[in-house]
């Protein structure tokens, strides 16, 4: 999932170089929203493994 987000700001910074800012801006939201879902996943398994370790 990392991949995809990395893949859409790649594309909103060239979509920006070029000129494109509709399509820029919704790459980098898209990146964004998927960098949020990233955090929240590794969050959540961190806190699993660290309540697994424990018990």
């Amino acid at each position: 999932m990392l991949n995809w987000v990395f893949l859409f700001l790649i594309v909103a910074i060239i979509a920006g170089v070029l000129g494109f800012g509709g399509i820029a801006m919704q790459a980098a939201g898209i990146a964004k929203i998927l960098f949020l879902i990233f955090i929240i996943l590794f969050v959540v398994s961190l806190i699993m493994h660290l309540i697994r370790r424990g018990g």
